[in-house]
């Protein structure tokens, strides 16, 4: 027998790219702000720096498909 969840999760995963995506932003949303740990003045401050130097274009940002296959390089490596 197929547990409810497991279902909800290959349904879930037959979704396009973008609904898949829809389906993450609303389920995240249901979450009530206390449950999220909360962020220290040095976490605010890196999250600011950052940020910063995104937005000056000093940062060389990497596609999801780039991240997902340097990840997986990586652990094919340590296996």
């Amino acid at each position: 027998m197929v547990a409810p969840l497991d279902r909800v999760i290959e349904a879930a995963l037959a979704l396009p790219e973008s609904e898949r995506a829809e389906l993450v932003d609303t389920l995240i949303s249901t979450f009530a702000p206390e449950d999220a740990a909360p962020l220290d003045d040095a976490w605010l401050a890196e999250i600011n720096r950052r940020s910063d130097e995104f937005d000056a274009g000093g940062v060389q940002t990497l596609s999801w498909a780039e991240v997902k296959e340097r990840t997986r390089q990586r652990q094919a490596s340590r296996d």
